[in-house]
């Protein structure tokens, strides 16, 4: 296995077949993911069982919440698609197209986000990354000093992709749903790593709402403050997507959005969300190892 730096972020791995990793090199992976934030898999030829099995190598694959997102065959996978497969509709198209971490709206965020390509339409397609350790230290002071002492509020209800099921259901039937079945969270606007004890800006213009203990004024302000601090260009990162490759990524770190094409134009990529079996964050002033607990992570009543 070889192992090369990224010029802009992360790590490029080679010569380690996914069929062949075993419980070490699946260990060498997750630290590398933890050290350094992207790992990208090159010269990859794999299935769909290949592709799950070696999510079960690296933790504890997660079953999406919806289910017309699942593969057929293989719920873990999460589908992106504009295809059809047997002539009917196969998984969600336009998926991602706003700055987020995967299942930051739920009381456990998801740590690892691993996708791969199966097939690349002609124009653009790929990932946008923006390192949130970095931003966080690049923080205003008067931006720094509210998100240090804040909690950051999260939705998914409005991301929810009306459904064939939806027809003649309301709107407000159907935000109903949604937040009966994903209740707003609270997580700490500043989160620490469990594993490289770094702090971390924890919000995105996606799933973010507002801030916990706070009027709503000042709230919603302080929010787009902020977000349009972190996506400034000088902060984001493309990667394009190639042929044979897998990309892993820890939600930790790093927000992302999908860099579309023409979602009309056949397209179709595979992702996993991945428990490490480690803590989401660690709880404010608690020692390494501690569990993500306490009143964080925990819905908003």
């Amino acid at each position: 296995m070889k192992v090369e730096a990224r010029a802009d972020l992360g790590v490029e791995v080679s010569g380690l077949r996914i069929q062949d990793a075993t419980a070490a090199s699946a260990g060498e992976i997750l630290s590398l993911v933890h050290a350094h934030k992207l790992l990208v898999l090159t010269g990859q030829e794999l299935d769909e069982r290949d592709y799950v099995t070696f999510a079960r190598k690296l933790g504890d694959p997660q079953v999406y919440l919806q289910s017309n997102y699942h593969h057929p065959e293989w719920p873990e996978i999460f589908v992106s698609s504009s295809i059809t497969r047997n002539g009917e509709k196969f998984g969600v198209k336009g998926t991602g197209r706003y700055w987020h971490t995967d299942y930051a709206f739920m009381p456990e965020p998801l740590p690892l986000t691993m996708v791969t390509p199966r097939i690349i339409p002609k124009q653009s397609r790929g990932t946008l990354y923006i390192d949130m350790e970095a931003v966080y230290k690049k923080l205003p002071e008067h931006l720094r000093a509210f998100v240090d002492g804040h909690d950051a509020i999260h939705e998914g209800k409005w991301r929810y992709k009306v459904q064939a099921s939806d027809i003649d259901r309301s709107l407000i039937e159907i935000l109903g749903d949604c937040e009966r079945g994903a209740p707003a969270v609270v997580h700490p606007a500043v989160i620490e790593h469990p594993v490289r004890n770094s702090r971390a800006l924890y919000l995105s213009s996606g799933f973010t709402t507002g801030f916990k203990n706070t009027p709503h004024e000042e709230s919603q302000r302080m929010l787009k403050e902020l977000c349009a601090f972190i996506e400034r260009e000088e902060h984001i990162v493309q990667k394009s997507w190639c042929k044979g490759e897998i990309l892993l990524w820890d939600n930790r770190c790093l927000i992302h959005k999908a860099a579309h094409a023409d979602v009309d134009e056949p397209n179709l990529s595979y992702r996993i969300g991945i428990y490490d079996r480690l803590p989401f964050y660690r709880k404010r002033g608690a020692a390494a190892g501690s569990e993500v607990r306490d009143d964080y992570s925990a819905t908003v009543s």
